[in-house]
Formats: C-alpha cells, sequence, structure tokens
C-alpha cells in the first residue's frame, strides 16, 4: 500500500508542475558534479527519478550518453516537453528503478538517484534496488544518491525544537509536529532512537508520502555489498563529512552518499 500510495502521489498534476519548474542543484549535487566533471564527458548515465528533470538539465550536456528514468509516466511526460527541442539526443522513459532487466549488465559509468527518490518503496525493494544497480552499473563506476537521515527526524520528533522566542512561529512548529505525530501514532522519539530505519508520513507534499529515513551508520552497511569507497555529504553544504563521531552528530534531515561500484 506505501508504495502505490507514494506513486500516486508522483502522477498528480500538482506535484509534477512542482518538480517540473525546479531549476538547481542541490549543494552536495554540486560538489559530486565537480568531483566528476573532468571524467563525464566520456560516461554513460542513468539519472533515476528524474522527475521534472531538475538534474537533467545540469547533466546531460556534460556526459556521453544520459538515459533518465521515471516510474511516473507523467513525470517523464513533463520532462520530454521540458528538453524534447533543445536536448534531442537526451533519452527519457518510464521506468522502475527496482527492475533495470532493460539495460544491457556492466552499462553505466555514472547512475544517480537524487532528492530522495529511493526513500519512497519499502525496505525490500531498496535492497533490490542496489542490487540492481550494482548489474547495470560499470565496476570502477560511480553511483550517487540522496537519503533522509534518521538522525535529522529524531530532531523533529521532540517536541522542544519547536519552540523559540517567537510566539506565532512556536505555535506553527507545534501545529505541524502534533500533525506529524498524528499520522504515525505507533512512532514515539524512545523507539526512533532505537531503530536503524523506519518509514513513517511526514510534511512534504501535505503529509501525502511515506518517508523512508535511515540512519547512516545503517545505510553504509546496506551498501556495502555492493559498492567501496563511500563517501558521505551534507545536503546543505556540500561538504563531506568525516569521521564517526561527526556522522553520528550530524542531523541534516538527509544526506548525499557517493559510491564506487564494485
Amino acid at each position: 500500500m506505501v508504495k502505490e500510495n507514494n506513486q500516486k502521489t508522483y502522477t498528480a498534476s500538482s506535484i509534477v508542475r512542482y518538480y517540473a519548474q525546479l531549476k538547481a542543484l542541490q549543494p552536495a549535487e554540486e560538489t559530486v558534479l565537480a568531483c566528476l566533471r573532468e571524467q563525464l564527458l566520456k560516461m554513460k548515465m542513468l539519472d533515476l527519478g528524474v522527475g521534472g528533470g531538475r538534474t537533467t538539465q545540469h547533466f546531460a550536456p556534460l556526459v556521453s550518453e544520459y538515459i533518465g528514468l521515471d516510474y511516473s509516466s507523467e513525470m517523464i511526460a513533463a520532462c520530454k516537453q521540458r528538453f524534447s527541442l533543445s536536448h534531442p539526443a537526451i533519452s527519457l522513459e518510464v521506468g522502475d528503478a527496482r527492475d533495470l532487466s532493460r539495460f544491457s549488465d556492466n552499462y553505466f559509468d555514472f547512475i544517480l538517484f537524487s532528492f530522495n527518490g529511493i526513500d519512497y518503496i519499502s525496505h525490500r525493494d531498496r535492497l533490490r534496488v542496489f542490487q540492481e544497480i550494482n548489474g547495470v552499473g560499470k565496476s570502477g563506476g560511480y553511483f550517487c544518491f540522496s537519503s533522509h537521515n534518521i538522525q535529522g527526524l529524531e530532531q523533529e520528533f521532540d517536541w522542544r525544537n519547536k519552540l523559540n522566542f517567537n510566539p506565532f512561529s512556536s505555535y506553527v512548529n507545534l501545529v505541524m509536529w502534533a500533525i506529524m505525530r498524528g499520522c504515525n501514532l505507533s512512532m514515539s522519539l524512545h523507539k526512533l532512537k532505537a531503530s536503524n530505519y523506519v518509514i513513517i508520513r511526514d510534511e512534504p507534499h501535505n503529509f501525502r508520502l511515506h518517508n523512508y529515513y535511515v540512519r547512516p551508520a545503517e545505510q553504509v552497511k546496506q551498501l556495502e555489498p555492493y559498492f567501496r569507497n563511500i563517501k558521505i555529504y551534507s545536503w546543505k553544504t556540500g561538504r563531506e563529512i568525516n569521521g564517526e563521531k561527526e556522522l553520528l552528530l550530524n542531523t541534516d534531515m538527509w544526506l548525499y552518499y557517493l559510491c564506487v561500484i564494485r
């Protein structure tokens, strides 16, 4: 049910219009682009969860081959309308990251799954996506994605963090906190702190989506069978997070992971 509700949300015309007008890269994406810029010209790229094409305009002109994939046909239609004339060589297809069998093994040099797109499926499907990406990605190639950080969610679940010196702001914050707690009655702050990952309904798109939040150390464990040289970046600053202590203290709402494919 979670999977179907999330997918249905991404077919809504208002949501499609929102994603179709987005243009800017996030700071961590800018960092990754800068790191790979010299190699991109020779790379075949797969852009998963391409949505309305926010990342397309930045990466497609820089790579040797670009394929954008999304499980929402409405998103792909909007993306095609946006880029069909200006970038005729771009390939945009309806498809699902959980089944990449349409592509040859060891084909892509760079695979991107941005804007937490991987967080809108089940835990089991998430692990399957990592396996699929490992299959179609070249050994030594790169996989980059973002995912919600459970350590940031812990801050959101604590009502004391919603108070400040502005009474109106505190009121609005507490109302949003109450709605989130009401949408997740089975989840407590204590349970959250004891979990490596959870799926909850949170604020984006008026609490319509079920989002996967994962502890960074757990995310690394999930990646290790398929990827190596895992680097983690703050989505806010684009700066690499170094060391176990810094990672444990990080409360960004989501993080970017850049990995080398095994």
